[in-house]
């Protein structure tokens, strides 16, 4: 089985002084098309498509049928395609991550929910068959989680919501034999309190400062609150401005009465599913141990991260640009209780002088984010 995801998105000169000719539409989508296509991947995790009558044309004359869904209101949104003549469609489920409560405690609907701030962003998942396999399938699930890098609390609530919901996918179709795939941008790095929730790391001191700090009401949750900034961010932010998206505006600081989970109560949203497992974490992690490192560059090779932790094996990076360069993307992956999955191969990721210009770049890739793409095995 062979999974890829990769990043499709409306490019701004403002955002990419650097990138020149590949902003342009007609040089652009011929690249992010042909690179779809070139892994041959079985099913592929896009996010930010837009353009959808485009792509969805491609992806037909290769042989892949495919589903889309978009937050609401959102001009761009997540697909998921699979090769027609391997995999058939049984069900497929939308999250709003902003409608999904974590309480049941409470009588207060703002309070259930436990969220800091109206986000439009989802999860998508499909139930896929194997053709011709008896009972044989897989759970796929992606997603494009909030992008403001300073709310860290609620990207940490929407990823525990989508770990929850995807198995609870799987638990109410009675297939908890089929493996679990979650790939997608879910904007945080391997060092962020999220990341470690999903792969059952405990969360370190710095990790639970930066969620306390977090822990804000905005506008869009509570309208009492007087705005104090103009700028909308409710899309990706530009990175043009003097590290803006590192300040919370138009927010107040979140009372008990508010429903946002304590770190305990994060930890457990995240342990009542399961622990994820990351393609490209291990299979670097692997590639290492085993004293074949090549040109293996890792995230954990660039910031303070030990290589025992989960996390420091993801790829140096995944989105490269003028303004950020940072990792963001991942492949992660959920057992069966009777089988596991082995990393049987991975797509190298690109190496830093091949991005200095920044991406997009004409040759190099068409996207902002790189392509990862990985073989996965049921054993």
């Amino acid at each position: 089985m062979s999974d890829s995801c990769v990043v499709w998105f409306t490019p701004s000169s403002n955002l990419f002084p650097t990138s020149s000719k590949a902003l342009k539409t007609s040089h652009r989508e011929p690249m992010i098309h042909a690179e779809i296509l070139s892994h041959s991947a079985d099913i592929m995790c896009l996010q930010e498509v837009d353009r959808l009558e485009k792509l969805s044309s491609t992806l037909e004359q290769a042989g892949y049928s495919f589903a889309y869904a978009a937050g609401p209101g959102k001009q761009h949104g997540c697909l998921i395609a699979y090769k027609q003549n391997k995999y058939s469609r049984v069900d497929e489920l939308i999250i709003e991550y902003d409608k999904q409560e974590v309480h049941e405690d409470s009588s207060h609907p703002a309070t259930r929910i436990g969220s800091s701030r109206i986000t439009k962003n989802i999860g998508f998942m499909v139930a896929l068959a194997e053709v011709g396999a008896d009972h044989q399938g897989v759970i796929i699930a992606t997603t494009h989680l909030f992008w403001h890098p300073a709310f860290t609390y609620e990207r940490a609530r929407q990823a525990g919501i989508l770990i929850r919901e995807v198995l609870h996918f799987r638990q109410s179709m009675k297939l908890d034999h089929w493996p679990c795939i979650i790939a997608g941008d879910f904007n945080f790095t391997p060092d962020d309190p999220a990341y470690s929730l999903l792969v059952g790391d405990s969360l370190t001191e710095a990790q639970s400062q930066c969620l306390h700090m977090s822990r804000v009401i905005h506008i869009t949750i509570d309208p009492t609150i007087v705005s104090t900034a103009k700028k909308a961010d409710d899309e990706e932010g530009d990175g043009s401005e003097a590290d803006p998206d590192r300040v919370i505006n138009n927010s107040r600081v979140a009372t008990s009465s508010d429903g946002l989970l304590s770190d305990l109560e994060l930890t457990s949203l995240f342990i009542n599913g399961a622990k994820l497992r990351s393609a490209y974490d291990e299979g670097q992690r692997t590639q290492r141990d085993n004293g074949t490192p090549g040109d293996l560059y890792t995230f954990g090779d660039r910031v303070s991260l030990p290589p025992t932790r989960l996390g420091a094996h993801e790829p140096m990076w995944t989105s490269y640009t003028n303004y950020w360069k940072t990792t963001l993307d991942y492949i992660f992956f959920v057992d069966t209780p009777k089988h596991s999955i082995n990393v049987a191969g991975y797509l190298n990721p690109h190496r830093t002088t091949d991005m200095e210009a920044g991406l997009p770049q004409i040759g190099v890739c068409g996207s902002d984010h790189v392509s990862l793409c990985a073989e996965l095995l049921l054993s």
